[in-house]
């Protein structure tokens, strides 16, 4: 027969206590553990949580269930009826920017469903039959987590679960075998049942731990395979758009108010270059509000053999080599198919698909386009997180090269970078004749034209006033502030008036750099707009008329943070993008540290041994008289270890420091049992031994010495009562007689 939540027996009182506080906190931690991943409505992050603890409270004070099984039944299909309402209007709703809403909102709207099944259940129990029942929806909560997140945080609370879930099984097992047992009625003993919930809370923490461990060998060592149709799929609620084929004036602006991390570029050290920027999408076409490219024209680059990708044209014979940098690159999902790359990507590698990890052969099966402009694109989106890595060359800005650059441009660059809106306001052109009056080449335009909106505007994320038809004339003659992208689209737009191939460039700024992983921090806030201007020969030039934006000071809460971001960048790498080739590196790496561990050793144990021989030599020499000690010391060591004398020295010591301990210790039946033995021991070396088969108090009936018989009757009588008879026990007493049992038999 099945124990009953409601009535528990009176005997199994503690471990049903621990039982429920167990049950309670594995629910509250799954429910918790949906809740972090931030895919729910802010009406079940704040009900389910706190539904779950009234529930816990009450059941800890032994309320009877809420629900009858009948009303919970009856409750789970009333919700069945709702079910298609939450998915096509309620969860859809809420996952308007998602990569794949119908199929999101089927799994929010199912999660919903999950949670309200185990409240209503939980609510409801009274049989190990629930509880069962209840530690299967909770570990399906679990799981769910696990499709909607992969951050550090479903780890954290993953473990929580496995400590409260080994707890909930240990506590269901005592109680089950409390069950049918007949034994009189236990008096409470809160001291009994806080060894008894100490104990249990031990073994369920020592069982998660080395169940944690065990996992980490095993996901570290064991082959991992494709991630199967889900792989591919993004269950994020939205995608943090603006970077588009189209973007608005303003809607840069809107992006930077959100702090949101968008990627993580790994190069190992800070990069020591001015005009480093995360290049993304470049814009050719400017209609008055909108800039646009209207034909891409990509081009197809498939990797090589070894997995790269040459992103690069051939280039010109008589270039010097630029810096170069290695990157990897940790991309979140975006709604733009954009690669984000640093100055002058030349090669690539990574599964763009998203599909198989990052195996050596998804990487051979992966391409990108890249189109006229030199903007990389991915041809599978970027709906689901990806990493890739690259190399990359930052030139440096050749002022004399630059300014002896010639001005005959081609046909096509005329057409496409030189192109004005239809409607321009005619002051622009002439401002930008004004600012350049007095330069003499493209490049000292290009200088004087970033110059003078970076030391005479402002800029802000708080636009004023009304743009009207015209937003770039309001922002260069009336309010003289605004976002990067008013910028970079004034100064683009004054170097084509004066005939100056140029284009708008959307990407990222470098962002905040973390020594402790050896990344820098991208996030949405860091999004930004700068200029590229054409020098034929040299390419193009980056140009960044934006006023520096001011730095945070920093502060611990940006240290902790930059902790948080290491951990997350550790967890990407290490974990969600765990594969053979990563393997083969922690194996190598393995292998390299314990060589060096073993050399160092080695070298240290030497290094060790020659000072000993050294300070021995000179000790013999500057004690030489005593130079017998040395032998006297190992034939003493010798003649202990072979009678036995340093286990009985320290046992000895033991007892001494135990008899000199707290009244409670020395009260302890178990230090009756270490003087008895030590009595017995005493005796036996004057040939008094006691035989297996006696008790002790038929040992003791077999002395028969006039002042032995005493002592030692007195002595087995008071360990007797306080070993089998639950009595204190008196060591004081005992001291006393094994003291003058010593005195008599070395006096015979």
């Amino acid at each position: 027969m099945a124990a009953s939540l409601a009535t528990p027996r009176i005997s199994a009182l503690p471990a049903e206590r621990f039982f429920r506080t167990s049950l309670s906190l594995l629910i509250l931690s799954s429910i918790l553990t949906l809740v972090s991943t931030g895919k729910l409505d802010i009406v079940t992050i704040i009900v389910a949580p706190l539904a779950a603890l009234l529930k816990g409270y009450r059941w800890w004070h032994g309320r009877p269930a809420e629900l009858s099984s009948r009303a919970a039944t009856w409750s789970v299909l009333a919700y069945l009826v709702f079910f298609p309402v939450d998915v096509v209007f309620l969860s859809r709703s809420l996952v308007g920017n998602s990569a794949n809403p119908p199929l999101y909102a089927a799994l929010v709207a199912a999660v919903h469903f999950l949670i309200y099944v185990t409240l209503i259940r939980f609510y409801s129990a009274v049989s190990d039959r629930d509880a069962t029942f209840l530690t299967m929806l909770s570990f399906a909560g679990i799981l769910a987590a696990a499709v909607l997140t992969v951050d550090t945080t479903f780890l954290i609370f993953f473990f929580t679960y496995l400590l409260f879930g080994v707890a909930t099984f240990a506590g269901m097992e005592l109680r089950r075998g409390a069950v049918g047992a007949v034994v009189p009625a236990l008096t409470a003993q809160p001291e009994r049942d806080r060894k008894l919930t100490r104990a249990l809370s031990l073994a369920a923490l020592s069982v998660a731990l080395g169940a944690i461990a065990l996992g980490i060998v095993l996901f570290f060592f064991f082959p991992r395979f494709n991630a199967g149709y889900l792989g591919r799929t993004s269950f994020s609620p939205s995608l943090m758009t603006g970077f588009s084929e189209n973007v608005e004036l303003g809607q840069i602006g809107e992006i930077k108010k959100n702090s949101e991390v968008v990627m993580r570029v790994q190069t190992g050290r800070p990069i020591g270059y001015d005009r480093l920027r995360w290049r993304g999408i470049a814009l050719t076409t400017f209609d008055g509000r909108r800039w646009t490219t209207l034909d891409h024209r990509p081009r197809e680059l498939r990797p090589r053999e070894d997995g790269w990708i040459d992103t690069a044209d051939q280039p010109q014979k008589t270039e010097a080599p630029a810096p170069g940098i290695l990157f990897t690159i940790f991309l979140e999902p975006l709604a733009t198919d954009a690669i984000f790359v640093p100055g002058k990507v030349i090669k690539l590698q990574g599964n763009f698909t998203g599909e198989g990890g990052n195996s050596f052969a998804a990487m051979r099966r992966s391409y990108i386009f890249r189109d006229f402009t030199g903007t990389l694109l991915n041809p599978f989106h970027n709906y689901s997180a990806i990493r890739y890595a690259g190399f990359s060359r930052l030139t440096p800005l050749n002022a004399s090269k630059l300014r002896a650059a010639p001005t005959d441009y081609s046909p096509d660059v005329v057409e496409t970078y030189l192109q004005l809106p239809a409607q321009l306001d005619p002051r622009i052109p002439e401002l930008a004749k004004q600012i350049t009056r007095n330069a003499k080449t493209p490049f000292d335009k290009a200088l004087m034209i970033e110059s003078y909106l970076r030391d005479r505007f402002t800029y802000t994320l708080t636009l004023t006033g009304q743009p009207g038809d015209d937003p770039l004339a309001h922002f260069l003659f009336e309010t003289h502030a605004g976002h990067c992208e008013y910028f970079a689209s004034a100064m683009t737009i004054m170097l084509r008036t004066i005939g100056v191939p140029s284009r708008e460039v959307n990407g990222f700024l470098p962002g905040e750099y973390n020594d402790l992983g050896g990344d820098y921090i991208v996030r949405a806030s860091d999004a930004h707009s700068w200029v590229e201007v054409y020098f034929p020969g040299n390419e193009w030039q980056v140009f960044d008329p934006t006023p520096a934006a001011p730095e945070n000071s920093a502060s611990i809460i940006t240290r902790l943070g930059q902790y948080a971001d290491w951990l997350e960048i550790t967890w990407s790498e290490w974990v969600v993008g765990y594969d053979f080739a990563h393997q083969l590196v922690l194996a190598q790496n393995v292998q390299q540290t314990s060589r060096n561990w073993s050399e160092t050793a080695r070298h240290w144990f030497a290094q060790k041994q020659r000072a000993a021989k050294r300070w021995m030599k000179s000790w013999q020499y500057e004690h030489g008289a005593a130079g017998f000690l040395l032998p006297l010391t190992l034939v003493v060591l010798l003649v202990a270890l072979r009678f036995n004398l340093i286990p009985a020295l320290l046992r000895r010591l033991r007892l001494f420091l135990q008899l000199r301990s707290a009244r409670s210790a020395r009260n302890n039946p178990q230090l009756a049992s270490r003087l008895y033995a030590e009595l017995l021991r005493t005796m036996a070396r004057r040939g008094l031994m006691r035989f297996e088969s006696q008790t002790p108090f038929e040992f003791a009936a077999t002395v028969h010495a006039p002042n032995l018989v005493s002592p030692v009757r007195e002595f087995t009588q008071i360990y007797a009562h306080a070993r089998f008879g639950g009595a204190p026990c008196d060591t004081t007493r005992l001291r006393l007689l094994l003291d003058q049992i010593r005195l008599v038999l070395r006096s015979r």
